[in-house]
């Protein structure tokens, strides 16, 4: 049995390390947005670029996530975790130092396999080593310190950005990964690794990584002139990628991806549910920075700062709304919340040339907060109370995910959907108009959400009491479930 306690010197150690290695990919899924304008400029990129900056990292991170959690099991969550820890630093660094966009893009794509190792590990690491009496509180300091990371990450983006320049804001997970390693190391515990045999799933994680970047490609290279060959040809090998997908993982006996875990029809609606929301605030918070820039004229810093109301808020008001949902269920809350954002996102329709922020960036943003606060931790709850316990860990994996895959597909569609051409983020007229349609396509996508909610989301158990789930600052996903995640192997 764990026998780590809190108190203990082991313990604030254990702490540390886990908090810097999940702050490094909390953080860094917050700043980037931030950053893009001035990285269009410095290296001459066209929107498409910018989009891949943003994509090329969810790809691998959405599509490997799952077996990250498996590796970790198998050979041990310290061992990959500081393998992820490591993994990371070096491809920031790379990021940092890239010379086009081409290479940022790369290792961007590299940033995301760290994040897969990294991300699972850093919250089992707490439930596998502190004494059971003291977990619950260590997963409620380590949620805190991350909120708090997720609130002010745009503001210290904005910072960087405008002061030591854009390559800062890969460049600083350099030393925060070295503070973290040694630790991790010399203070934490390992576990997993007992027992485990055969082989990964590896195959399906290839498969559902390539349908992901393939669709992805399509879409994006849409919007640009000429290639349609291509991009058709790409579009097909996407799908057949994902088909492929799910015939593997059918065939096997224990995939990555069970499909038999969608047989509760609670646990499909939530995901869908998570798909509709995740797909608009990705999309959002994407153009959102770059409209407050290109088109308000706000610099990186000022805009950074203009996001911080929505992270705030779901740091201050998430255990509150998990425990009135716990009360009256996550139907009302899971049909409200996304109706909340879609309002907000309406509301930034007011945000143009001149916006004052007070009168309307502010509101546009806090409604837009209440709404996550609103339906983010009853979704976790529900995704939890849809399945059997033992499961819990991988039902969590699936729909984080499933979050990051909609977010990605997100921002390769919306630009594309609201006619947004290559160089409109250098045209504030241009980007202006799209951008208004782009919120409309978003706020329509919360509203399916809502509606799916409505009509299929009933009362489970009583819900997901666990601090992770009440207190989280992210803004890309839903948290991870805690509990150390089902081997999934083949």
């Amino acid at each position: 049995m764990p026998d780590v306690r809190l108190a203990s010197p082991q313990g604030k150690w254990i702490l540390l390390t886990t908090v810097l290695g999940s702050s490094m990919a909390l953080l860094d899924s917050t700043v980037v947005n931030i950053a893009l304008p001035r990285i269009g400029r410095d290296l001459d990129a066209d929107l498409a670029a910018l989009q891949w900056t943003v994509n090329a990292y969810m790809v691998t991170l959405a599509g490997l996530i799952l077996l990250g959690g498996a590796l970790g099991d198998r050979f041990g969550r310290r061992k990959v975790f500081v393998v992820g820890v490591v993994w990371f630093a070096v491809a920031s660094l790379l990021c940092g130092i890239a010379p086009n966009a081409g290479v940022l893009i790369a290792a961007r794509a590299l940033q995301g396999v760290g994040g897969a190792l990294l991300t699972p590990g850093s919250l089992a690491l707490i439930q596998a080593s502190f004494h059971p009496d003291d977990r619950g509180r260590a997963v409620g300091l380590w949620s805190g310190f991350g909120g708090i990371g997720a609130a002010v990450g745009p503001f210290v983006g904005g910072w960087l950005v405008d002061g030591p320049g854009w390559r800062w804001v890969f460049l600083l997970n350099v030393p925060l990964a070295l503070m973290c390693v040694p630790v991790a190391l010399r203070h934490v515990p390992e576990s997993g690794g007992e027992g485990a045999r055969g082989r990964f799933d590896v195959l399906g994680a290839v498969l559902g990584a390539s349908a992901l970047a393939l669709l992805t490609y399509a879409l994006i290279e849409a919007g640009g002139a000429g290639g349609g060959l291509v991009v058709a040809g790409t579009a097909v090998a996407g799908a057949v990628a994902a088909v492929a997908f799910v015939v593997v993982e059918r065939r096997r006996s224990e995939p990555m991806m069970p499909p038999d875990i969608f047989a509760s029809r609670q646990f499909t609606a939530v995901n869908l549910v998570t798909l509709c929301v995740y797909a608009a605030l990705g999309g959002f918070f994407f153009l959102a920075a770059l409209q407050l820039q290109v088109v308000v004229g706000y610099s990186a810093l000022a805009a950074g700062t203009a996001l911080l109301p929505t992270t705030a808020l779901m740091l201050l008001l998430s255990a509150r709304s998990g425990e009135l949902a716990d009360r009256i269920g996550p139907r009302l809350p899971l049909t409200v919340g996304p109706l909340l954002c879609a309002a907000g996102m309406l509301l930034m329709l007011r945000v143009g040339p001149g916006a004052s922020y007070v009168a309307d960036v502010l509101p546009a943003l806090v409604v837009l907060g209440l709404g996550m606060v609103t339906l983010v931790a009853p979704l976790t709850a529900t995704v939890l109370g849809s399945v059997d316990v033992a499961r819990a860990g991988l039902a969590s994996g699936i729909n984080n995910a499933a979050a990051r895959a909609a977010g990605l597909v997100a921002v390769a569609a919306l630009p594309l959907l609201a006619g947004m051409g290559e160089e409109a983020y250098r045209e504030p007229g241009a980007f202006d108009a799209a951008f208004g349609k782009a919120m409309a396509w978003c706020a329509g996508a919360l509203v399916v959400g809502a509606v799916v909610a409505a009509a299929v989301v009933r009362r489970p158990p009583p819900g997901c009491k666990r601090p992770e789930c009440l207190r989280h600052g992210g803004v890309t996903a839903p948290p991870l479930e805690g509990e150390p995640v089902r081997k999934r192997l083949d």
